[in-house]
């Protein structure tokens, strides 16, 4: 009998973009994206969850980056200094944590399977899931959406404020099969029954893909 574990099915999502990171290096291309300004501009765009704050303490906001890669939006908002943010950056990739870790010695970076181990996940202001739900490399759509749903409880339930994430768009010329195209009524529906109704749907900002703003209460 074999000693090796089975991995989860949504494994696959690192060992694809650690294939990409071996050829492409330390860049948003190295983590599956087309190319750098579209990444900067999905950068903002997350950020953007941030605006409908609900009359927050003064102190920091503590934002989680799940799915953070090489640190590319810890170092986004490094650019950013009038932004108070406690950050945390979590990934599966032990391989992007180290890579993490050796830029960004004094930031908070964590190897962690969140739906292995939720009791490692404590709570945070607000997440932010980019990139993860954009491609499901060689799962089925099912496969895949039952792991999206999963995550997206357990980490709806770690913020006090909400979170987003991003999914490639079904409102497109052709679907790639291994991308995850997620329709939006089957999203709507599924927040609005085990989420929260008070959502917002972005998909003005240019690329073939949507953002969803999930929040705990309506915007003020």
């Amino acid at each position: 009998m074999s000693s090796l574990k089975t991995l989860p099915d949504y494994h696959q999502i690192r060992t694809c973009t650690e294939s990409y990171f071996e050829r492409l290096g330390d860049s948003p291309l190295g983590m599956g994206w087309p190319n750098v300004a579209d990444a900067v501009r999905r950068y903002t765009v997350m950020l953007d969850v941030m605006s409908f704050r609900h009359r927050l303490p003064t102190q920091p906001v503590s934002l989680l980056d799940l799915g953070c890669g090489c640190g590319h939006l810890y170092e986004h908002l490094l650019s950013q200094p009038d932004r108070q943010i406690q950050y945390t950056g979590i990934d599966l990739s032990e391989r992007f944590i180290s890579q993490c870790q050796s830029k960004h010695p004094h930031a908070d970076f964590r190897q962690l399977d969140v739906l292995q181990s939720p009791e490692q996940l404590e709570m945070f202001d607000y997440a932010v899931i980019n990139g993860i739900f954009t491609s499901k490399c060689s799962m089925t759509f099912d496969q895949m959406w039952g792991f999206v749903q999963s995550l997206l409880k357990l980490v709806y339930s770690r913020t006090r404020y909400g979170l987003v994430f991003n999914a490639m768009s079904k409102q497109v010329d052709w679907e790639r099969e291994d991308l995850f195209h997620l329709p939006l009524d089957v999203f709507a529906d599924f927040c609005c029954r085990e989420l929260s109704r008070h959502f917002m749907i972005r998909n003005d900002y240019g690329l073939y893909e949507f953002a969803a703003f999930v929040y705990h209460q309506p915007a003020t």
